[in-house]
Order: structure tokens, then sequence, then C-alpha cells
């Protein structure tokens, strides 16, 4: 079986969002807390985890970050808060 991957939402210091994708979340997560591999993420410390989703190929997971990195902040907090009928109300307004 291969390995999964996953995307993934940081809520940061700021109240912005960041969207990533990985194949290991927690090691990812521990790498924003502690400032490596992201300069988005450097300055904007803590963020905390508020999302993920696990996908069967990084083409997959690639794929989805680049939409929802897209998305407006009100569909993203709907994703984040499992509100199915708020994400169509989003999208109607993008």
């Amino acid at each position: 079986m291969s390995q999964p991957f996953f995307v993934y939402i940081l809520l940061c210091a700021d109240a912005s969002y960041y969207v990533g994708h990985t194949d290991n979340v927690e090691k990812r997560f521990a790498e924003h807390q502690a400032g490596g591999k992201c300069a988005y993420t450097l300055t904007r410390r803590p963020v905390q985890l508020v999302w993920c989703e696990e996908f069967v190929t990084r083409d997959e997971a690639k794929a989805a970050e680049s939409r929802i990195k897209r998305w407006s902040r009100a569909k993203k907090v709907a994703l984040i808060r499992g509100d199915h009928e708020g994400l169509r109300t989003a999208a109607k307004k993008d």
C-alpha cells in the first residue's frame, strides 16, 4: 500500500490561513511551529492545525492544495467547520 498524502490548513497568529500538503502532518506541523522551511509561517507563529484531509496520491493532494489556496476566507472557514451549506453559499459568491 502506498503512503498517503495530506492537505492541511493552519491558522496563523495573525489570523491568516496557510494551506499546504505533506506526507507527514505531525512532522510538517512541527517544522512550521519551529519556524523552519516556510517563510510565510515563520513570522506568523504560533500556528494551529485546524483542518486536514488525506489523499491517495501526491498529485491529488497538490491539486486540492492549489484549489483551496484560491478560495475565499469564508469558504476556507466553512471547510474547516465542516459546514457544507456554508461551502455552497461561499462558492456562489466566488
